[in-house]
C-alpha cells in the first residue's frame, strides 16, 4: 500500500477526520496493499476498487445483466446501425463522431467482463483497437477531424471530432479495459494522451468547441489520477491543476448562498460565459435556480469535488457535495432518490421529469465519491437511486427506455404537456421507444447496472474486503498477507433483511470485513458462525478484525421499519428499508409509430384507478395501519407487477376531483380537506418503485373523521 510519506502523514490522518469513518484498522495499517492505492501528493482512499471480472452477480442481478446482453446493451450496432454501425467515427468512419459511440462502450465493455462474455468482448475489442491503434503522432486520440464541415445527416453527431468531452468517455473505457485485461498500451496511449493535453489546453481550453467539457471535467481528471498512480509521471499533477482550473466551480457553486436573482430562461446553463469563467456569474448560480444547470452537467459534476480533493486537499470540496445533495433533495427532490430536471433542473413537483442519463451518471458519481471518502451516506443515496430509479425507466427486456421518468405518472403518452422538452421532441419524453425523446440515453444508460456490480466490493486500505453495497454476488480478492480470499452474498436485499456471506480461504488469515450498516436500519444484527458480534459500528460501519478460515460464515440483518417522508406541497411518501414504494396501477401498452425520427414507441395506459391519497391518522401510526406481505420468491428477476418480492397493503382514499391535466397528474388541492364520504376509502397496494411503470409515489393527505 503506498500510504503518504512521513511528512504528508497529517494529510492522512486528516482524511480520516474528514471523511467520517474511521475505516483503517490499526493491526492492518502496515500491510501493503494489493490493489491499486493513490501515490502522494494524493491523498490515500479508504477503499480500493478491484479489477474488472473479480465480482460476479448472482440471482437476479445477473439476470438483469444477462437481459442487458440479450436487449439493447448487446444489440445496439444492429439496432442502432446508424450511429453504433461501422460508419462511426470512434471505429474510423464518416458517420456520428462525437459522444454516442464511446458512451455504449463505456457500459458495453464493464458487461462484458463481468459476464466473460466472449461474443460480448469480441464485439467491444474493435471500438478499443482502433483508438489504441489510430493515436496521432501528437497524440490526439478519436476521430479524424473532417478537413471541410461534413453535410449534415439526420440523427448523426458527425462534427465536434476535436472537441475534449467525448474524449473523456473514452478515457473511462480505456481505463476499464486495462483494469480488466492489463494491456500496456492503455498506459502509453493515455501517457502520450494526457502530454498532448498539457500542451494544447493553455491555448484550446476544455470548453474550446462545446461548453460540455468544462462542466464534465471530472471524468477526465479522475483517469489522470488513475494514470498517475501508475506511472508516478509528475506532469499528471500538473495537468490536474490545468483540467481544474478549466472546469466549471462545481465547488464554489455548491457552497454558494441563496440569492434573488435567478436564471431568465430554463436553458441559461447555456448561455453562461465559457472559460476563463465569469466571477459574478458562477456566485449568484445556486443549485436551488430552475434552469440554471443541466441535469447530467450536475450528476457528473457531483463527483468533481471529491476528486479534486485528492490532490488540493481542501476540506470544502468535500462539504461542498454533501451540501449539494442537501440542495438537491431540498429543491427538486423527488423520492426515488433523483431529482425533477428535464435537462434544466426544474423544481420538485413530482410529475416533472427524471432523464435517464442522469440517473445512470449520478450511480457513477457517487460511486466515484464512495470510493474517496469512505462516507456510508453516499452509499446509502446510490441504493435508493439504484433499488427504485434505476430498474423502473428501461423495459424488462431492455429493449425500450424512457428518456424521462417522474415520481407521479400516471398515463405516458405522446399528448403529455409537462417538460421544457415537450416542443424539442413533439411529446416523446416519457413514452417507451428506443429513440423517443433524445437518443443520448439510449447511448448512455448500459453503464448503470454493470458498474454498480463493480462496486459491490471493495478491497481496503488495510488490507481487508468491504461490503459497502448489497445485492447477490461473488468476489475473489487477496487479503491479510496474500491469502486468497472468495466471499459469496446470499440475499434478497433490497426486499428482505438478511443478508449471508460465506467465505472460502486459500489459508487461515487475518484481516478487516467491513460493513456497511444503512442510517435507515435501527438494531441491526451481526453473526459469525451463529454467534453475535459485540462489536462497535462507527459512522456506519462495522468493522469485524479476526482470524478467519474457509467455512466461516456471516449474517447480516437489517431490520426495515415503514417510514413516511414529506415532499412536494406537503405531500407523503412512504419508504421501508432502501425501498421506496408507490400505487399499484395495472396497465396496458399501446404501440404508437408516427413514422418520424423518434420511430416506434408505445404508450402505456391505466386500467385501473390511481387517483388515491392517504389518511393522516394511519401515517401518524404507521407501523401499526401498514401491512407487509412477502410473496415466495426464489430470487428471480423482481422489477414489474407481477414478480413484486414484497408490497404493502393499508387504508387509501378515492379523490374523485383529482384528474388528468393533458394526461399528467397535477397534484391537487389538499390541504386541511378532510373525506366525508367513508366509502371513498378502500384498502390500497403499494409495491416497490422499481416494479412500477404507472405510478403515484407522493400522495395528497386527507383526514376521515372518526
Amino acid at each position: 500500500m503506498n500510504y503518504c510519506t512521513i511528512k504528508d502523514v497529517c494529510c492522512f490522518l486528516f482524511l480520516l477526520i474528514i471523511s467520517g469513518n474511521h475505516v483503517f484498522s490499526q493491526e492492518h495499517t502496515s500491510n501493503q496493499s494489493f490493489y491499486l492505492q493513490n501515490k502522494a501528493p494524493l491523498a490515500p482512499s479508504p477503499y480500493l476498487a478491484l479489477p474488472l471480472g473479480n465480482i460476479s452477480p448472482e440471482g437476479w442481478l445477473k439476470e438483469q445483466l444477462v437481459r442487458m446482453k440479450d436487449g439493447l446493451t448487446g444489440k445496439l450496432d444492429s439496432i442502432y446501425p446508424s450511429v453504433m454501425g461501422q460508419r462511426n467515427g470512434w471505429l474510423g468512419g464518416d458517420g456520428d463522431g462525437w459522444e454516442r459511440g464511446p458512451y455504449w462502450i463505456d457500459g458495453l465493455l464493464p458487461l462484458a467482463y463481468i459476464l466473460k462474455d466472449e461474443q460480448l468482448i469480441t464485439k467491444v475489442q474493435p471500438w478499443v483497437e482502433w483508438t489504441l491503434e489510430n493515436q496521432a503522432e501528437n497524440g490526439y486520440i478519436g476521430p479524424v477531424p473532417f478537413a471541410e464541415e461534413p453535410a449534415y445527416e439526420a440523427g448523426l453527431q458527425k462534427g465536434m471530432r476535436k472537441d475534449w468531452w467525448p474524449k473523456m468517455v473514452m478515457l473511462k473505457v480505456l481505463k476499464q479495459y486495462h483494469e480488466a485485461t492489463g494491456d500496456q498500451r492503455v498506459i502509453d496511449v493515455l501517457t502520450k494522451y494526457f502530454k498532448y493535453q498539457l500542451q494544447e489546453l493553455p491555448n484550446t481550453p476544455l470548453d474550446k468547441w462545446t461548453f460540455w467539457a468544462n462542466r464534465r471535467g471530472g471524468d477526465n481528471l479522475q483517469v489522470v489520477y488513475w494514470l498517475y498512480n501508475i506511472t508516478g509521471d509528475e506532469f499528471l499533477m500538473d495537468l490536474g491543476d490545468l483540467i481544474a482550473e478549466q472546469t466549471f466551480p462545481w465547488t464554489r457553486v455548491f457552497l454558494n448562498d441563496e440569492n434573488n436573482v435567478d436564471p431568465q430562461s430554463p436553458w441559461y446553463f447555456y448561455q453562461m460565459k465559457r472559460y476563463p469563467f465569469d466571477q459574478e456569474e458562477i456566485d449568484l448560480l445556486t443549485v436551488s435556480k430552475i434552469g440554471g444547470i443541466h441535469t447530467v452537467n450536475l450528476a457528473q459534476g457531483l463527483k468533481m469535488p471529491a476528486v479534486r480533493y485528492l490532490q488540493d486537499k481542501d476540506k470544502q470540496h468535500l462539504a461542498a457535495t454533501k451540501e449539494a445533495l442537501a440542495d438537491i433533495r431540498k429543491y427538486h427532490g423527488q423520492p426515488q432518490g433523483m431529482y425533477g430536471g428535464d435537462e434544466p433542473l426544474h423544481g420538485n413537483d413530482p410529475v416533472r421529469g427524471v432523464e435517464f442519463c442522469s440517473v445512470a451518471e449520478g450511480m457513477f458519481s457517487l460511486e466515484t465519491i464512495l470510493k474517496i471518502t469512505g462516507d456510508m451516506s453516499f452509499a446509502d443515496q446510490l441504493e435508493k437511486i439504484t433499488y427504485n430509479a434505476l430498474p423502473t425507466q428501461a423495459s424488462d427486456d431492455f429493449m425500450t427506455r424512457q428518456y424521462f421518468q417522474a415520481a407521479n405518472q400516471v398515463k405516458l403518452t405522446d399528448k403529455m404537456e409537462v417538460s421544457f422538452e415537450t416542443n424539442h421532441h413533439k411529446g416523446t419524453d416519457f413514452v417507451f421507444g428506443t429513440l423517443s425523446g433524445y437518443p443520448c440515453c439510449t447511448s448512455n444508460m448500459h453503464q448503470s447496472w454493470p458498474k454498480y456490480v463493480q462496486n459491490l466490493w471493495y478491497a481496503t486500505a488495510d488490507g481487508g474486503v468491504a461490503a459497502l453495497l448489497y445485492a447477490p454476488s461473488e468476489v475473489a480478492l487477496k487479503v491479510g498477507n496474500g491469502a486468497t480470499l472468495k466471499v459469496k452474498e446470499q440475499t434478497g436485499y433490497p426486499f428482505r433483511e438478511t443478508v449471508n456471506f460465506s467465505m472460502t480461504l486459500s489459508e487461515p488469515a487475518a484481516f478487516p470485513f467491513h460493513l456497511r450498516i444503512p442510517a435507515w436500519t435501527n438494531n441491526p444484527q451481526i453473526r459469525i458462525n451463529g454467534n453475535s458480534w459485540k462489536g462497535t459500528i462507527r459512522d456506519q460501519v462495522a468493522i469485524i478484525d479476526r482470524a478467519w478460515k474457509s467455512g466461516d460464515q456471516v449474517t447480516l440483518q437489517l431490520p426495515m421499519e415503514i417510514k413516511s417522508s414529506q415532499w412536494y406541497q406537503f405531500s407523503t411518501a412512504i419508504e421501508r428499508g432502501p425501498l421506496v414504494y408507490a400505487l399499484k396501477i395495472e396497465d396496458k401498452k399501446v404501440p404508437k409509430d408516427r413514422h418520424d425520427g423518434y420511430g416506434k414507441f408505445y404508450e402505456v395506459h391505466p386500467v385501473s384507478d390511481w387517483n388515491y391519497g392517504l389518511l393522516q391518522h394511519e401515517l401518524d401510526d404507521i407501523q401499526e395501519h401498514v401491512k407487509v406481505e412477502e410473496a415466495d420468491w426464489d430470487g428471480a428477476y423482481p422489477w414489474n407487477l407481477e414478480n413484486a418480492p414484497v408490497q404493502l397493503k393499508m387504508s387509501g382514499a378515492k379523490v374523485p376531483e383529482w384528474s388528468l391535466h393533458r394526461d399528467v397528474p397535477v397534484m391537487p388541492g389538499f390541504w386541511s380537506k378532510s373525506i366525508q364520504d367513508t366509502s371513498l376509502v378502500e384498502e390500497i397496494t403499494l409495491v416497490p418503485y422499481g416494479c412500477t411503470t404507472l405510478r403515484i409515489t407522493e400522495f395528497p393527505v386527507y383526514n376521515v373523521p372518526h
